[in-house]
């Protein structure tokens, strides 16, 4: 009988051994699984963090105010991969921020990451992998630069630059500073949004006041790039190839490009194109309000053509020669949007006071022939008789004009092209 009890038990308390087993088995398993699951995932940009022997030091600022950095902003981050590579492979130290309004003060997103893909790296593969890291981190950077709410509306360019320098300071390499930007200044001395963005004698205007209120960046040292100018965010008015050639131009004399460049100092403007991005800022953060650049479209833009090379003494006939002149007038025309054009002509005070409007009227008919056959719509003419006045002589040229010149003025077509 007892023998029998102790057959009949013995298994059962296997089967509890075995059970008991399993479970204290599969508890173990989970928590080792739970422990792993819980563990952090490596940090692939972690080695950047490390203190840096590069003597190179590269700084990029990207434009954060909301014009250019709403929510149809520029990707800067995702459209610069060839800038950023440039970075890498200079080994450079590396920080990244925004500005934003009239202030200078930088936001920073990053400051001293080390791009030295080399360091304590020997291994060719490695090497390879550590580079690709610190472009795709470097990109990443820049991203969250990009979708940083601005501190307040408005965009001071030539302050950024001035605080991008700043920090630069210090380096015993070479200083980079890399500037992301429409280069659409609202505040400051370069502030366009009244600007006409017509000529050169504007622009010599800007960086006469810029230098004399003391807003002129000191780049000396500096290898500046300015990427995205004459881009704006979407939905925002855009610029004419023509406008946005004279923004480059504008660029480059605040920064220096037409000046001897110092020493290791030089001023770059990346023809990088670009892209846009949906959703550049998180629900909830409402950006500060950022005045637009409207471009002076409202404005008219005046050829004032002298008489003599349009016409002969007491003539209404247009000279041949002039038909270049005026083909470049109409191609201005055409290829301004919604435009239309106002021709008025003028006499010089020597012909008979009967016959001055007659033939001022006469010679804007001309001109208005002439262009509307080259293909210019929506064109007027009107015979002004004798003006009122002519234009100052530039006396920064140290020239006076004479009476001959006078009587040219005076006998002029001027041609306005207004945009609406």
């Amino acid at each position: 009988m007892n023998t029998t009890t102790s057959a009949a038990v013995a298994p059962g308390r296997r089967r509890g051994t075995s059970t008991i087993a399993g479970a204290l088995g599969a508890a173990l398993m989970a928590g080792l699984l739970g422990a792993c699951g819980e563990q952090p995932r490596l940090d692939p940009c972690a080695w950047m963090k490390q203190p840096a022997d590069s003597a190179g030091r590269t700084v990029v600022l990207v434009d954060a105010s909301s014009v250019r950095g709403s929510d149809a902003g520029r990707d800067y981050a995702h459209s610069i991969g060839a800038l950023l590579t440039s970075v890498v492979e200079r080994k450079d130290s590396v920080s990244v921020g925004s500005f934003s309004g009239d202030s200078a003060q930088i936001s920073w997103i990053a400051k001293d990451r080390s791009a030295d893909w080399v360091k304590d790296n020997n291994n060719e593969i490695n090497q390879k992998t550590r580079k690709q890291q610190a472009v795709s981190c470097l990109t990443g950077l820049v991203g969250k630069a990009e979708r940083a709410v601005p501190r307040s509306g408005g965009s001071n360019v030539l302050a950024a630059l001035t605080a991008g320098a700043s920090s630069l300071e210090g380096a015993s390499g070479s200083r980079s500073l890399l500037v992301l930007t429409d280069g659409l200044s609202t505040t400051g001395c370069a502030d366009l949004r009244a600007a006409a963005f017509r000529d050169r004698s504007e622009i010599k205007a800007i960086t006469r006041v810029c230098a004399a209120r003391d807003e002129t960046p000191a780049l000396t040292g500096v290898h500046l790039t300015l990427a995205g100018l004459g881009q704006p965010a979407t939905g925002q008015p855009a610029p004419t190839a023509a406008q946005r050639t004279w923004l480059g131009n504008l660029w480059r004399a605040l920064c220096g490009a037409g000046r001897k460049a110092a020493h290791g100092t030089s001023c770059t403007l990346a023809p990088t194109a670009i892209g846009t991005a949906e959703g550049r800022r998180r629900p909830g953060k409402k950006s500060p309000q950022d005045p637009a650049v409207h471009y002076a479209q409202d404005r008219p833009q005046t050829y004032e053509l002298p008489g003599a090379a349009l016409f002969d003494t007491n003539s209404s006939t247009v000279r041949p020669q002039a038909l270049p002149l005026l083909n470049d007038v109409a191609v201005s025309a055409r290829t301004t949007p919604g435009s239309r054009v106002v021709v008025s002509g003028y006499v010089d005070p020597r012909g008979r006071p009967d016959n001055n409007h007659r033939l001022s009227q006469a010679r804007a008919d001309a001109v208005k022939d002439v262009l509307t056959g080259l293909g210019v719509e929506r064109v007027t003419a009107h015979g002004r008789g004798l003006p009122t006045g002519c234009a100052k002589p530039d006396h920064s040229a140290g020239g006076r004009m004479t009476a001959e010149d006078k009587l040219q003025c005076d006998r002029r077509v001027d041609i306005e092209i207004t945009r609406k």
